[in-house]
């Protein structure tokens, strides 16, 4: 995928209606936004716009929509924090149909300056549909709004979406500009760049439950890293790949010889694969989750009862981990080291973070469990970069091409 991509710093907004997709999928509690970090992310490039004096058209989801267009999903109350955080009004086109009259009203009175946000894309159904069933026509409309267009949504940029990848044909056929924000150019520096072209040595940590979810991931950092770092759940899967009892462990049966091939393919070309050498074990998951009070014992990786299960990596396992991205120039994460939302089961994953803290290493947190867990622990100020999308860094690890990215004018 070519990741040279065209910018908001490479045309000039003035005067032009500028079509921003944007990530405002925000987390909300009785109409009231719980977490602004993504409407926060979303500033820098609208204030770009803003400043060109560009005419702001922002766009975005919100929630999964399953039962039609509603109140609970609507986008006035992200209308209402960009007012805020911008200190000018954002006004906010309530209409359900997305890009009916009451838009093409609002576009047409714009000043240069202005800012107008649509409703949630989602309540359009064409809006998540194959091209061919009239995600096209709606990628059309939202064409006919502007000159311009700017993706700005990296955590969108896998779906090939209408407002996220279509819509660009039709701003391209009339000779607009097909540009990223500035967030999204950061994923691209980072994430893109990180795996195409790292500063070596270049360590790969993956965690999580399931191998099932990074399998390709695993396969793909495999031929581009120094040494992968194996922990979370997905973990006793390669312990019993290596003939390790490894009791009531989360267990992947159906990619055990999967793993093997892994381990097999990282000796024959020279990569250190890491797994755990000792592990934390509980007698059962704890209920509720983050119940401090159960009963953990240490050990070795080899040596895991058939009536107990691994939660989390022990302290020989956190000190071999360390050492590796210690030697590190550039350091990838996805995944948490163990059951990080429990108290007792966090101190694997806080020992990576702290390794990736006390590193000068270029340090990638891509997204999802492994965001959260910097987050909540504390060094998130401490990371290079944290990337703001899930199944989207997950994808760009695994060396797909997005349709977000891809969609873009190259330089």
């Amino acid at each position: 995928m070519a990741l040279n991509k065209k910018s908001v710093d490479d045309f000039n907004a003035k005067g032009r209606r500028v079509l921003v997709r944007c990530d405002f999928n925000v987390p909300l509690k009785s109409g009231e936004i719980t977490d602004e970090t993504r409407i926060v992310a979303a500033l820098p490039t609208i204030k770009k716009l803003i400043s060109d004096g560009g005419k702001v058209i922002l766009c975005s989801h919100l929630g999964k929509v399953k039962e039609g267009p509603n109140e609970k999903e609507s986008l006035a109350p992200v209308a209402k924090a960009l007012s805020e955080k911008l200190g000018k009004e954002v006004k906010f086109i309530a209409d359900y149909s997305v890009t009916g009259e009451a838009a093409t009203a609002a576009v047409n009175a714009m000043n240069e300056g202005d800012v107008i946000l649509l409703q949630n894309t989602r309540f359009r159904m064409e809006e998540e549909t194959k091209p061919e069933k009239a995600g096209e026509a709606f990628a059309k409309e939202l064409a006919d709004l502007c000159d311009d267009y700017v993706c700005d949504a990296f955590g969108s940029s896998h779906r090939a979406h209408a407002s996220v990848s279509v819509v660009t044909k039709y701003v391209r056929e009339k000779g607009g500009n097909c540009a990223v924000g500035y967030l999204m150019q950061k994923e691209i520096d980072f994430l893109g760049n990180a795996v195409e072209n790292p500063v070596r040595p270049f360590v790969a940590i993956l965690g999580g439950a399931k191998v099932a979810d990074k399998l390709n991931v695993i396969n793909n950092l495999l031929e581009k890293c120094d040494t992968l770092i194996i922990g979370g759940g997905m973990a006793y899967t390669f312990l019993k790949a290596k003939g390790y009892e490894v009791g009531k462990s989360l267990l992947d049966e159906t990619k055990i010889d999967y793993c093997k091939e892994m381990i097999a393919k990282a000796e024959a070309n020279g990569k250190k694969l890491l797994l755990p050498v000792d592990t934390v074990l509980i007698e059962s998951f704890p209920d509720p989750i983050d119940n401090p009070n159960i009963k953990t014992e240490v050990v070795k990786a080899d040596a895991i009862p058939a009536d107990k299960e691994g939660a989390d990596i022990g302290p020989e396992t956190q000190a071999l981990y360390a050492e590796a991205v210690k030697t590190a120039k550039t350091v990838v994460w996805n995944g948490p080291m163990g059951v990080f939302e429990n108290p007792v089961l966090a101190a694997g994953t806080k020992a990576v973070a702290q390794a990736l803290a006390d590193t000068d290493a270029t340090t990638i947190i891509g997204g999802g469990d492994s965001a959260a867990a910097v987050n909540q622990l504390g060094y998130a100020d401490k990371m290079s970069h944290i990337s703001t999308g899930g199944g989207a860094s997950l994808e760009f690890l695994e060396g797909k091409v997005l349709p977000g990215v891809d969609a873009a004018d190259d330089k």
